[in-house]
């Protein structure tokens, strides 16, 4: 996977890393933020969160557009960068606008919008860009994947570093996470609470301060949300050093993703200096490639209510603690020791082929690993209470896990597949990847069932919960998907994009995604509307009428990306 790739590939991809880093702390927390300090409603956070998804998606078309005529791929993500620096900064300290906190949130999310949008599309383009070398063309497909792979590493730490963030200083406020309390204190503040549920508010508080009385309760309930908020920002500020790292690692590699000075020429210029298609085949690229990118507005729809209604279910519906063996997904210092030990044992007594070289140093290698990797996991392990709390943004690391996890497993399988002459084309790994993502919501709906919908629970505090693996389940399906569908279209977009529009064909996935990002609060908005397992159901067959689509026009999308 990792062989024969060209050296810019890393360098833009490590960049990435670091960028998504800091993006994937800041959406792992986001609509909680705004409904815990602000009293969001599930409806009214969704509609904040789409938009914003939606800019930050379509923007690329515009950063695509810049980069192509005027500045070239490198000046402009190196910019985007930068503004994405202020956005997140300003998120972090939204005080530094005289107590006005909505409006500079609302201007720090366009300011990130616009600086993603100058730097996502284009870094792909540039990566894109390599695998125009002849001698790089057939590792296209996999180059995308281990891209793909390192976008998610960066996705996978966020999740954690934003639960770290939260954890120290609540703690040094003698507090903990407990998402019952912001819900409790809005509904007090507006509406009112009915006595049980006061007593039931009470009696929450006081397990975090045994000092809390019914008179002081609203004062304490003010302090916990403005302790809890300003926990929520202090995670957006790791964004800021992310980028910063990011940057340094974009700028010392630039000589690994150079292009040539001609081809720099006319990207900055919009010289048309490119190799000439027919007009009648460049019409025929760029139909194919808009029928893809209306068939996956309904995949992101989908797959982005992980940060929306997916993160809801977990805070609402999901156990809030596991016991010592459950709690090793949720702890990445020990899970990911786990699979490396699994994974070296593997190698280590595999069969190798009689021609391999150094075969007993590599078992000893390999060996030697999964000890060092067992030990670390089983002192985690050991270490682990019976009853472990864990806040709702961590089932977010799951998707980046099992791509990281995954991403060997399906190239090694595509690989197989080609060798053998049977590996499916782009456009139907998509449509294949569309079946995949119903089924997860298929085990959504499952989980629901007998569950008490939110437009039913009122004010009642307790109600039942279901356990974790519904979620890592769905997580581990729409990661399937996922990797069926993202990797693939962007790849497919690279080779099929006329040559003068590369980097405005890329910046139109973006806008696809942006309208399916823009879509995902219908999840929100239906959230207290209907019965919950009937909400799951509307993903489903958006879903399976894509597929449908994209089967039907498949000998079309063939024959251009042949």
């Amino acid at each position: 996977m990792f062989k024969g790739q060209p050296k810019g590939l890393f360098v833009t991809a490590f960049a990435n890393l670091g960028e998504r880093f800091g993006y994937y702390t800041m959406i792992a927390i986001f609509v909680l933020f705004l409904q815990a300090k602000y009293g969001y409603s599930e409806a009214d956070a969704g509609s904040i969160y789409a938009t914003f998804l939606m800019f930050v998606y379509f923007l690329p078309l515009f950063g695509g557009i810049v980069a192509d005529r005027w500045l070239g791929y490198k000046k402009t993500v190196t910019i985007g960068i930068v503004i994405m620096f202020v956005g997140y900064l300003l998120l972090a300290f939204p005080n530094i606008l005289g107590g006005k906190e909505m409006i500079a949130i609302y201007t720090a999310l366009g300011v990130i919008s616009l600086g993603t949008g100058l730097f996502k599309g284009n870094l792909q383009a540039l990566v894109g860009k390599l695998y125009d070398n002849p001698k790089y063309e057939s590792k296209r497909d996999s180059g995308f994947s281990v891209f793909y792979m390192f976008i998610n590493l960066g996705a996978m730490f966020a999740p954690t570093a934003a639960q770290g963030v939260v954890n120290i200083v609540m703690n040094k406020s003698s507090l903990t996470y407990d998402s019952r309390i912001p819900e409790l204190f809005h509904k007090m503040d507006t509406s009112g609470l009915t006595e049980s549920a006061k007593e039931g508010f009470l009696t929450i508080a006081q397990t975090q301060d045994a000092s809390v009385t019914m008179d002081s309760l609203h004062t304490f309930g003010s302090q916990y949300i403005n302790t809890l908020g300003g926990a929520y920002q202090l995670g957006f500020g790791v964004a800021c050093l992310s980028l910063v790292v990011s940057l340094l690692i974009f700028i010392l590699g630039r000589k690994t993703y150079q292009t040539s000075k001609v081809s720099d020429s006319n990207a900055s210029s919009g010289s048309t200096q490119v190799d000439e298609m027919s007009g009648k085949e460049i019409k025929e690229r760029m139909v194919a490639l808009f029928m893809v990118f209306a068939a996956v507005i309904f995949f992101w729809m989908a797959f982005h209510q992980n940060g929306l209604t997916l993160t809801y279910f977990a805070r609402d519906y999901t156990d809030t603690s596991v016991g010592r063996f459950t709690n090793i997904w949720f702890d990445l210092f020990t899970l990911i020791p786990v699979v490396i030990t699994l994974v070296c044992a593997f190698l280590t007594v595999k069969r190798y082929d009689i021609q391999t070289k150094n075969v007993f140093r590599k078992r000893l290698i390999f060996g030697i690993l999964a000890i060092v990797c067992g030990i670390w996991a089983y002192v985690r392990i050991s270490g682990f209470a019976v009853s472990n709390p864990f806040t709702p943004q961590l089932f977010q690391h799951f998707n980046p896990f099992f791509i990281v996890v995954l991403t060997p497993v399906s190239v090694g399988l595509f690989n197989w597949l080609s060798k053998k002459g049977k590996e499916p084309s782009a456009p139907r790994k998509i449509a294949y990847g569309m079946l995949v993502a119903a089924v997860a919501y298929i085990l959504m709906s499952l989980a629901s069932i007998g569950l008490l919908s939110p437009m039913d629970r009122g004010d009642i505090v307790d109600y039942s919960r279901v356990t974790p693996y519904w979620l890592i389940s769905t997580y581990l399906t729409l990661t399937i998907a996922e990797l069926f569908i993202s990797p693939m279209g962007i790849s497919f977009v690279s080779k099929v994009a006329p040559p003068k529009y590369k980097g405005m064909m890329q910046g139109c996935w973006f806008a696809a995604t942006a309208v399916g990002n823009f879509l995902i609060q219908i999840g929100s908005h239906f959230w207290s509307r209907v019965p919950l397992w009937s909400l799951w159901l509307i993903f489903v067959v958006c879903c399976f009428i894509s597929a449908v689509f994209m089967f039907s026009i498949m000998k079309k999308l063939e024959k251009v990306a042949a």
